[in-house]
């Protein structure tokens, strides 16, 4: 999947108002995402996306507050701050972007992806 092929999605199906909303939504998801997972792990899933994409991932998990422990509700104030969303916005992206994010690594890195996180945000991918 390219990167324009990638905003392209989330913006479709999130129903945002243009290109500029769903790239700050998958930043600020995926930032959020490479704070709560081991490095290794985002690197993996970074690899398996578009260059671009990935560096959100790669940005958050080389920086010390990577691995950080915090469940749905934390994770979704970060995603929601970070992009300027509401929560119900931000929870609506986030999915989103991780359901394009699952399609776009072909499945390869989710279940190990899922199985680094707590179950409420476990259950927040695979709904994606």
């Amino acid at each position: 999947m390219q990167h324009h092929e990638f905003v392209g999605q989330v913006q479709a199906r999130a129903q945002l108002a243009d290109v500029g909303a769903a790239t700050s939504a998958i930043r600020a998801t995926l930032q959020t995402l490479g704070e709560r997972i081991p490095e290794g792990l985002a690197g993996n899933v970074a690899a398996d996306l578009p260059r671009e994409i990935g560096e959100y991932l790669r940005m958050t998990a080389a920086s010390p507050s990577r691995g950080v422990r915090f469940d749905k509700e934390e994770f979704l104030a970060r995603v929601s701050d970070r992009a300027g969303m509401s929560r119900t916005q931000a929870s609506d992206a986030a999915r989103v972007v991780l359901e394009v994010a699952g399609e776009a690594t072909q499945g390869r890195v989710m279940e190990h992806l899922q199985a680094a996180l707590p179950a409420d945000l476990r259950q927040m991918v695979r709904a994606g």
